[in-house]
């Protein structure tokens, strides 16, 4: 699941894949969206009495190390390579395969929700010479906090086994498990070593978070397009227009993208009548969805950056071509493909790239993305801080870039 060019790629513990691939959509059937999952399994090619030139030599591959390798072949990692492979090899970055043992947690995130302990680890840079994972994200009101763990504290076991050595994905798989059931950890924390028992349970992710700012400026930070969104957003927009606001901030930097539905649902609520994005399919079928007539009059600013993703990505560039709203930060990620799921019969799965979409001016984000009305760079450290949400709103200059245009808009 790391097709994905992040500049910082945390993980996020039993969430399964984390942050990744977006415009996705929970496993409820074939349903039309960014990303869609389908039960339906893929035709059997038709048996011609001949095995494909490819098949076979895979075949023979395969056969040759089970034989002569001196280490011996782990067959099921066989399987998943060589099924990761195969999507690898269409070139396309945001195809990919789920393996059968990620394929539940990676349900999970999609729905936002999640059985584990509430934390967000961070690879080291030099992982040879590291003793464990550094806490990034400790989840507030999560099992992680109730046991103590707070952020800075460097995770080195798991039951006893050190993570260095299990690696970041079996690191997350140790740590998940059923709800209810204890987790046993060791914390490294100013040098010091110490056991920590966490009794795993199930977890909302915190879909938006929102504030009253000064001058009537409401600001949303929308985290995804997943499962609540929609239902979040527009109850955000409603609390803050109560409390008096005036215009709206939408944050959208890391924002990974989701759901074609939570986001239609947010865009027909604020823009008026007209086309909303085009979707052509992998038949060339092209379809349009539209907003009503009915939309917010309020001045909007979308913050964006390099890890706004898919539907992030097209709700800037909806605001952007209505004269809706200012996009304000750094050039966006350029995610123009949209993909569907498809189950595999050994309980793994594969989500591949079917169709494309347009914004709805008929562009193409795809390489491209979105460039900002207004640009505002910041450096690695700042990027770094501002994902880890360690920077002041007043110290953070595309926030304070975005006040600056909603403002000068106030008659």
């Amino acid at each position: 699941m790391e097709n994905k060019p992040k500049k910082i790629w945390p993980y996020v513990l039993c969430s399964g894949i984390t942050a990744v691939v977006v415009f996705a959509a929970t496993l409820l059937g074939a349903f039309a969206g960014f990303y869609s999952h389908q039960t339906k399994q893929p035709a059997a090619p038709a048996d011609d009495g001949e095995t494909p030139a490819y098949l076979s030599k895979i075949e023979e591959l395969v056969s040759l190390l089970d034989e002569k390798y001196v280490d011996g072949i782990d067959m099921q990692v066989m399987n998943d390579t060589l099924s990761s492979a195969a999507v690898a090899a269409t070139g396309d970055r945001w195809s990919y395969y789920i393996s059968a043992a990620d394929f539940a947690a990676y349900l999970e995130s999609n729905a936002n929700a999640y059985v584990g302990i509430g934390v967000t680890i961070q690879r080291p840079e030099n992982e040879a010479e590291a003793e464990g994972f550094e806490i990034t994200i400790v989840t507030p009101g999560g099992p992680a906090e109730a046991a103590g763990i707070v952020p800075g504290d460097i995770m080195t076991a798991v039951e006893g086994e050190s993570v260095i050595e299990l690696g970041m994905t079996e690191t997350k798989n140790r740590v998940r498990g059923e709800e209810g059931t204890q987790v046993n950890l060791t914390i490294l924390r100013d040098g010091q070593p110490m056991d920590i028992a966490v009794t795993r349970a199930k977890i909302e992710v915190e879909v938006v978070s929102y504030e009253l700012l000064d001058n009537g400026i409401g600001y949303i930070k929308i985290n995804n397009f997943d499962s609540n969104c929609a239902r979040d957003t527009l109850a955000a927009i409603e609390a803050l227009r109560a409390d008096g606001a005036q215009s709206l901030i939408f944050d959208l930097r890391f924002n990974p993208g989701g759901m074609k539905t939570e986001l239609l649902t947010v865009l027909d609520y604020l823009l008026p009548e007209g086309p909303l994005f085009t979707s052509v399919d992998y038949q060339g079928h092209e379809s349009t969805d539209y907003s009503d007539a009915n939309y917010l009059d309020l001045p909007m600013a979308v913050l964006v950056n390099g890890d706004s993703y898919s539907a992030a990505e097209f709700f800037a560039a909806a605001l952007q071509e209505y004269d809706a709203g200012i996009v304000v930060g750094t050039q966006t990620c350029g995610k123009g493909n949209y993909q569907q799921t498809f189950p595999l019969s050994d309980g793994s799965a594969v989500a591949v790239s079917t169709g494309h979409y347009k914004t709805p001016h008929g562009v193409t984000l795809t390489d491209v993305g979105v460039t900002p009305d207004v640009v505002v760079e910041v450096d690695d450290e700042t990027y770094q801080k501002l994902y880890l949400g360690q920077v002041e709103k007043a110290e953070d200059s595309q926030l304070q870039a975005a006040i600056s245009e909603l403002l000068q808009e106030k008659p």
